[in-house]
């Protein structure tokens, strides 16, 4: 069984689907998935924070179980957990979203896994899921690839929390979620959910930039990031290009290697 942990409201269900779309249609291997789906209500903050519904994660599950019908799809409501630990935190206006913080509650929540890999919504598989999540992590709270830009501004190992390989038995161990929700809710941190992981982290294992890689797809490339990136023309600026845009990621990044996975999106699209 593969587990996989995606975080957000209903306005990231775009992202959750072609992520999980290039997963099932990137990886070779017939063994089952898990998905799993942290969501909430927080329209009390913004009308916007709707929480992804059982209906939507019904046609989801039925989507995944047309690649496998041993595939399964778990939603899993946080709200009780974000009112006890970050109701009014310094965090709460976070640099993306609240929905970013509520990974960290990952150890609260019964029956979750002892592996378990955590993506942003905002990611694209090139290539086999297995090569990532076959790391072993034994003695290791998470497995990593380095945050392109922090790797050069601030130090070489500074980790990008957009993917995220946990061996949940091991943090749990360390204490590791529980420390890092204690960063959120004492101190305003710049990358938030980021910032209290890396704070709280006792052991990682650092990653190939290939299974994270936050600017270029190259052959090798198993995840693509698309996450907000600096351009040099034609004057210097930053964008945030996601990969749901299908339009300026044919024009501006001039991929198609992913145009297979845009056609089943497209149709899938309509039934949410």
């Amino acid at each position: 069984m593969v587990n996989v942990l995606f975080c957000g409201n209903e306005g990231v269900l775009d992202g959750i689907l072609t992520c999980t779309l290039s997963i099932l249609m990137r990886t070779e291997s017939k063994e089952p998935f898990t998905f799993y789906i942290f969501t909430m209500d927080l329209t009390q903050i913004d009308p916007k924070y709707t929480p992804v519904s059982e209906k939507q994660i019904e046609i989801f599950g039925n989507v995944i179980k047309s690649y496998n019908p041993e595939n399964q799809a778990k939603l899993i409501r946080v709200d009780k957990y974000y009112k006890k630990y970050f109701s009014g935190c310094p965090n709460e206006d976070a640099y993306c979203s609240p929905y970013t913080l509520i990974r960290l509650f990952a150890d609260l929540v019964d029956g979750i896994p002892d592996k378990l890999l955590y993506l942003d919504a905002d990611i694209f598989f090139n290539r086999d899921i297995r090569l990532l999540y076959d790391t072993d992590i034994t003695g290791y709270e998470y497995a990593a690839a380095r945050d392109h830009y922090g790797k050069y501004l601030l130090y070489p190992n500074y980790i990008n929390a957009g993917v995220l390989l946990f061996n949940m038995a091991e943090a749990k161990k360390t204490g590791l979620f529980k420390k890092a929700r204690g960063w959120i809710r004492k101190k305003k941190l710049v990358f938030a959910d980021q910032s209290a992981l890396i704070r709280s982290t006792s052991r990682k294992k650092m990653l190939k930039q290939r299974f994270n890689d936050q600017k270029f797809l190259h052959k090798w490339t198993v995840v693509r990031h698309f996450s907000k990136r600096l351009f040099y023309l034609p004057y210097p600026h930053t964008d945030n290009i996601k990969q749901w845009d299908v339009k300026r990621v044919h024009k501006v990044f001039k991929y198609h290697q992913f145009d297979d996975i845009y056609r089943e999106y497209a149709k899938i699209k309509k039934l949410f």
